[in-house]
């Protein structure tokens, strides 16, 4: 693989594709993943092990929570999460351990610091509609590099696309680059996050962009 994925999800939108076990779904931007392009379960006899990662805990529940499963307890959203991209990730050596994995993803969503650049944009959740132009435009100035944005497109009848995934794009020295890929290379095939009969896909520029504040 050639670059890391690092994906953010806005909760609120989690919980419209898939409302059937989300509660109070956090009100601002929450670790969907770090993934690395064109690779997936690396190495099945590494199983997750929620010990190792004991001590980032309380983070990993504020930051990185299982959107769709309110209970605490659960960690099959992190188990999912390690077995399918963290393996693969970790032939860096910055990532080669579950504690380095997710220790380096919570460092890197610090970083990155998403809810600070929209609401410094002026971005936030609102039942007023975005252009996807601006809001592009804002995170591309912020960092320099341009994300990759995903959105549920608009249901029957309404006319707004609603944004759901936010993507930043990290070489493996975790420096940040543009998530498109440049001319002649193919664009990594990227599963669509598929929540019940809902799926994200690239959000379009011309649609009307829903950020919305609570589950409707």
């Amino acid at each position: 693989w050639k670059k890391l994925y690092f994906a953010h999800h806005w909760p609120v939108t989690v919980c419209k594709m898939n409302a059937n076990d989300c509660h109070d779904p956090p009100e601002y931007w929450t670790i969907h993943g770090l993934w690395p392009d064109r690779a997936e379960d690396c190495n099945r006899t590494w199983h997750f092990n929620v010990t190792e990662i004991k001590d980032l805990m309380s983070d990993m529940r504020h930051y990185w929570p299982d959107v769709l499963h309110s209970s605490l307890n659960r960690t099959q959203f992190w188990k999912h999460e390690w077995d399918k991209h963290g393996t693969c990730a970790a032939t860096l050596e910055v990532l080669n351990s579950q504690k380095k994995y997710f220790g380096k993803a919570l460092e890197l969503y610090q970083y990155v610091d998403l809810n600070g650049c929209l609401l410094k944009a002026g971005i936030k959740p609102s039942s007023s509609y975005y252009k996807m132009t601006a809001i592009k435009e804002a995170l591309t100035n912020f960092y320099g590099v341009t994300p990759k944005i995903q959105c549920l497109p608009p249901e029957e009848g309404e006319k707004a696309q609603t944004i759901g995934q936010i993507e930043f794009c990290f070489t493996k020295e975790l420096q940040l680059i543009n998530c498109t890929a440049p001319e002649g290379e193919p664009s990594p095939v990227q599963a669509h996050l598929k929540l019940g009969t809902a799926e994200l896909s690239v959000c379009s520029d011309t649609l009307p962009t829903y950020y919305p504040s609570e589950v409707q």
